[in-house]
């Protein structure tokens, strides 16, 4: 089964993001400036008598950390490295957020269910692209941009309904957040499939989702 990775050999650090000792801002323009990846900041972690607040202020924050700042933020995506730079001075611990619909899509599914995608992937040769993990209990698989109008009807010829499902597809006017990013005290979103050169080019929606549908169904 593939493992979750967070860093990477050497020889690909010029064509993928490495986290590990590597601050936000060094990261948000290695995903604008080596995948072509859009970026904006997002909320960021603030220490209020030895507790990681959410920087929006609400102590019940469902995703301390890790959300847009800004109701304009699709606005503030940017997939220029000197922008990313430079919006990344401005607040160091912003948030990384990476907005769907544009050079990519992604399917979200419970944690659960997308190992037990990866692994049946892995046995039928499925080229993959990037998947994330993240510390709800979520994996997000990178996907080339307008699965969000497919997936609903792949899903139904499938044999499933929609609603049935505990399988999201994130397209324009959504986001995932890219690792290293954290969600308060719970950990940091993880890459569950890395970037690399060979995934550059992503999957359809449509080459993955049987697996994708196959995993949630055994899983609900």
């Amino acid at each position: 089964m593939l493992g979750v990775e967070e860093t990477i050999p050497a020889t690909e650090a010029a064509q993928i993001p490495k986290q590990r000792g590597e601050t936000l801002l060094e990261t948000a323009v290695r995903y604008a400036e080596e995948r072509h990846w859009d970026v904006f900041p997002g909320a960021w972690l603030e220490a209020v008598d030895g507790v990681q607040l959410c920087s929006c202020g609400d102590t019940a924050c469902p995703a301390p950390g890790a959300h847009p700042a800004r109701p304009d933020w699709e606005t503030q995506a940017t997939g220029s490295a000197t922008v990313a730079r430079r919006m990344w001075q401005k607040q160091p611990n912003a948030s990384i957020l990476l907005p769907t619909g544009r050079t990519f899509d992604a399917i979200s599914v419970p944690e659960t269910a997308g190992f037990l995608a990866l692994a049946r992937m892995e046995r039928m040769e499925l080229t993959l692209g990037p998947v994330t993990l993240t510390p709800d209990r979520r994996m997000h698989f990178f996907v080339l941009p307008g699965a969000s109008v497919k997936v609903p009807d792949l899903v139904r010829k499938l044999g499933w309904s929609v609603g049935s499902l505990d399988l999201v597809a994130l397209g324009e006017g959504a986001w995932v957040a890219g690792p290293p990013t954290r969600f308060g005290s719970r950990g940091a979103v993880q890459w569950a499939c890395r970037p690399t050169p060979a995934n550059r080019w992503l999957p359809d929606a449509e080459e993955l989702i049987s697996p994708l549908a196959y995993a949630c169904g055994r899983d609900r």
